[in-house]
């Protein structure tokens, strides 16, 4: 089929946009093709610095179409038949009467011809341009409304090697006078001019003699295999950094890679201080000696092949780098002047949230939850609650306050400097991970506690002021932090009851009690939980709004989980299931919970007794509108027949035997103790009539079907099985 290539060319386009540019311009032209009636095939997207590129095959025109319409009744007239004419676009005498069931109506013949498909190109492209989704745009020259994301030069459009002929002008509009041609242009420096093309295969073909590597897969990887050949040339290797790979290959059309040389006298720093600076400044590549030891070089990626190798753009680098260490350098000495904790007065003045005090009083909640925690998991409550003290310490010192990214990193190396415990130190500057999927979790007992603290506060102070996440945003992470639990305590094996430790969170707001308590301080998330079923339990350690709050998180937790799962292409139904039937507050406990559940329906005992239990199910709900509900009890003289006291036997053996092996955390034999049903429940269903003409027999046999449904919800709820 003939060939669509369109080619946007512009001034240089933000590294960081150019592959959702290219994911929407390749959607939004298919849908525009797909509705003109052309099917595109092929459709691929090719991006860089300067140019957005859109490859497809199509067919020469659209197709002829008619299309019938039904309108309202013949005897129709006024608002309804005008509207139906102007939809149409025919007249009164170009519509047809045709008879529906005894009702004659106005239809609508409407002839559509195939166009040529340039035709429709010069129609879809420019709308296509006008509306295309930039996260940022700009205005320039004064001429025209038309906003693009930098200037754009020029528009490169061919169908079967032919300019498709359009305009940005739209009326008085002149679109910065921008119509669509047959050129494009080569590398800035080494190439510069425009020139003619007649296709994808001589575009490519072109842009390549001219130094342009249009593909970002193929800067990629000269980027990334360049970057590394360099480095084992010097006996050292590459810190990897595939976002860093990523960008460097959207900042450059000839990817050019060489080696520079730090200073010596920089080598003392922390090595991920140096590879900040150099990351977040210079873009930079970082590279470590093969004993994981900072190298004293650094990879540039130039856009231009000089003519003296290099030389003269690696000095230059070197210069700029050596400038941004000394920068580095006067923070790292400066702050080392006093201790870490010298620096905590400071955060009495830093406001963490309107509603939940300064980062000062949110050390105070950490110190004292970290200590709490450590006593649940096996860790050194004294030290715990000491990382937890400083670990927001280096917040508000000169080298965090220039580059973020190290908070808690450098923190670490304070507290060592400080002669702190090398537990502390590790947990100050591990108690922000996991930061995301690709993220280890903490695993020293110091560490998991500040750690668990830290994002235990963060959730319960959020969602108690009624911050929490909406469909359309999570601006303070909080599903971030709701994940890092749940990784901190899988990963780590770690039996935590949530709900006493997101009550003891709670309880670190002075919000929440005491004699500046806010009543609606957590009452929304307490509402909900209540509005969702929850009941507080009269023996509970915490009151009933408190607990109610802490179910509310729980929900929020497990359905972060759920997430997790289905992520893994585990089944998230079956954790619902077990969460149901309680026992939630301890993940590791869920979890293998709803393995062992797992297992089970994978047998053919299994299968048989979910759908044994649906059918119950559905029995009592239809039944309990009628006259219910229908507890779980019956009278043994109201058998009738022996099908019905062969499974109430079987209930009475195995309902104790299930609850003990739930308590001892015998999964297995919890199981084992619901497929003991299986025989009787199908022998139930295939010789029993449950709605027998005779209330009381009937009655009896549906308190019979309560009592197997609440046996089987000791386990799980299987309401919640999917299939």
């Amino acid at each position: 089929m003939p060939e669509l290539l369109l080619e946007l060319f512009s001034e240089e386009i933000p590294a960081r946009m150019q592959a959702r540019a290219a994911e929407d311009l390749q959607r939004l032209m298919g849908e525009a093709l797909k509705g003109a009636g052309l099917q595109a095939t092929g459709l691929r997207t090719l991006y860089g610095p300067r140019r957005l590129a859109l490859v497809a095959e199509l067919p020469e025109g659209t197709a002829a179409v008619q299309d019938e319409r039904r309108g309202p009744r013949a005897d129709a007239s006024g608002p309804a038949l005008e509207g139906f004419l102007r939809s149409t676009g025919l007249a009164r005498e170009q519509l047809e009467t045709r008879e529906v069931k005894g009702t004659a109506y106005f239809y609508a013949v409407i002839h559509r011809p195939g166009r040529p498909t340039p035709v429709v190109l010069a129609e879809i492209v420019p709308s296509l341009l006008r509306r295309f989704p930039w996260p940022k745009s700009m205005r320039w020259g004064g001429t025209s409304s038309f906003i693009w994301v930098r200037p754009l030069k020029r528009i490169l459009c061919l169908f079967n090697g032919a300019v498709v002929p359009f305009a940005l002008a739209n009326g008085e509009d002149d679109g910065h006078g921008l119509a669509s041609a047959d050129q494009t242009e080569g590398h800035r420096i080494l190439s510069p001019g425009a020139f003619a093309v007649t296709g994808f295969a001589d575009y490519a073909a072109q842009l390549a003699e001219r130094h342009v590597v249009i593909d970002p897969g193929e800067r990629a990887r000269l980027v990334r295999d360049g970057v590394a050949a360099l480095a084992a040339a010097e006996g050292v290797e590459v810190v990897p950094d595939e976002g860093l790979v990523a960008e460097v290959a959207g900042l450059v059309e000839w990817p050019v890679p060489l080696l520079g040389r730090i200073d010596d006298a920089f080598m003392d720093l922390p090595p991920e201080l140096m590879r900040t600076t150099m990351r977040v400044n210079q873009r930079y590549f970082a590279l470590r000696r093969p004993d994981g030891s900072a190298a004293p070089f650094f990879a540039v990626v130039s856009n231009i092949a000089a003519h003296d190798g290099g030389r003269a753009v690696v000095g230059g680098n070197e210069r700029v780098l050596r400038a941004r260490l000394s920068d580095a350098r006067f923070f790292w000495d400066l702050d080392r002047k006093q201790a870490l904790e010298a620096y905590l007065p400071k955060l009495d003045s830093v406001v963490f949230h309107a509603r939940l005090g300064t980062q000062g009083q949110r050390v105070r909640r950490l110190e004292r939850l970290a200590g709490w925690l450590a006593g649940r998991i096996g860790a050194d409550a004294r030290l715990a609650a000491r990382a937890a003290r400083l670990a927001k310490a280096d917040l508000v010192t000169g080298l965090v306050g220039e580059f973020p990214e190290l908070q808690g990193i450098i923190g670490r190396y304070y507290a060592l400097k400080d002669g702190e415990d090398p537990r502390v130190a590790e947990a100050i500057a591990a108690h922000y991970r996991p930061m995301g999927p690709g993220d280890s979790v903490p695993d020293e007992p110091v560490a998991i506690a500040v750690a668990l603290a830290d994002k235990l506060d963060q959730l319960a102070g959020f969602f108690a002021a009624d911050e929490r996440p909406t469909g359309s945003g999570d601006p303070y992470a909080l599903r971030r932090a709701a994940l890092g639990v749940i990784r901190i305590l899988r990963e780590n094996g770690l039996r935590l009851n949530l709900v006493d430790a997101l009550a003891e969170a709670f309880f670190g707001y002075p919000q929440a009690v005491g004699a500046t308590a806010e009543p609606e301080f957590g009452m929304a998330v307490a509402q909900d939980a209540m509005k969702n079923g929850f009941q507080p339990d009269p023996g509970s350690d915490h009151p009933p709004m408190v607990a109610a709050f802490a179910a509310g998180l729980l929900d929020f937790l497990a359905d972060r989980l759920r997430v997790q799962l289905r992520a893994e292409g585990e089944r998230h139904d079956v954790l619902a299931a077990t969460f149901s039937a309680g026992g939630g507050e301890d993940l590791v406990r869920l979890l293998a919970r709803a393995g062992a559940l797992r297992s089970f329906l994978e047998g053919e005992d299994g299968a048989n007794l979910l759908a044994a239990a649906r059918r119950a199910a559905n029995i009592l709900r239809i039944e309990d509108k009628k006259d219910g509900p229908h507890r779980p009890e019956t009278d043994p003289a109201r058998f009738a027949a022996e099908e019905e006291r062969a499974l109430s036997a079987a209930l009475d053996a195995a309902l104790p035997r299930a609850r003990a092996a739930l308590a001892a955390e015998d999964d297995a034999n919890a199981m084992a103790a619901l497929a003991d049903l299986r025989a009787p429940v199908d022998a139930f269903f295939d010789r029993v009539v449950v709605n027998d003409p005779d209330a009381q027999l009937r009655r009896n046999r549906l308190g019979l079907l309560a009592r197997l449904r609440d046996a089987i919800d000791q386990v799980a709820d299987f309401s919640k099985i999917e299939g």
